[in-house]
């Protein structure tokens, strides 16, 4: 039987690690699992790939569990979708009360556009009940912060830099010329590493970066 092919569909990256572009697993074509690296980390990014377009009115929910405190609850964290292709979500520390190191599943799943909105709009009233208590609010504010916009300035960097790498490959089972236009991995890491450069030379160069 050969190996499952996972649909890459989105962009994963945890702050100070690597792009992660490939599941873990697909519960479905459009239902992804990606487990992310057990490190210490705030926010997370999440991106469509260059060239994907979600099916019409529906968005991708975000949603996210910790282990070994909550291995099987997801929390929903927010959506992207037409018009908002990339959110950051601040996700707090990445260690328990014992100092234990914790490890996150990230859940990614296209839904029905209105049932994304009406979650975010219930996220967004309990947040204004409880903004003491912040840790997986979606941050979307009417004034971006410094983070939003920093995040936003990143995935502009890296689309720029990838669009060019994009290519077409066939559906397997499909007919025609039908496919799904995807970015090669080796693109990924290109922009990673040149990026890490640029921050390492000049780590003010994103407030410059008008392309």
């Amino acid at each position: 039987m050969a190996a499952q092919t996972l649909p890459q569909l989105f962009g994963v990256v945890p702050t100070g690690c690597p792009v992660i572009t490939t599941p873990t697993t697909a519960i479905s074509e459009t239902s992804l699992i990606y487990t992310l690296p057990t490190r210490s980390f705030s926010h997370i990014v999440v991106f469509l790939l260059p060239g994907i377009a979600l099916p019409p009115d529906t968005a991708a929910a975000v949603y996210i569990s910790s282990t070994p405190q909550n291995p099987a609850s997801f929390k929903f964290l927010g959506g992207i979708g037409q018009g908002k292709e990339s959110a950051i979500f601040k996700v707090g520390g990445a260690e328990n009360n014992v100092g234990e190191q914790l490890s996150y599943t990230l859940g990614v799943s296209v839904e029905p556009a209105a049932s994304v909105a009406a979650q975010m709009s219930a996220l967004q009233s309990s947040s204004s009940n409880a903004d003491a208590n912040r840790s997986t609010a979606l941050v979307t504010v009417p004034k971006p912060s410094d983070t939003v916009i920093l995040a936003q300035k990143i995935i502009k960097n890296a689309f720029n830099f990838l669009a060019s790498f994009s290519g077409n490959v066939p559906v397997p089972g499909g007919s025609g010329t039908a496919g799904v236009e995807v970015v090669p991995l080796k693109a990924f890491e290109d922009w990673w590493r040149k990026f890490e450069g640029k921050i390492k030379n000049d780590p003010r160069f994103l407030e410059r970066d008008g392309d």
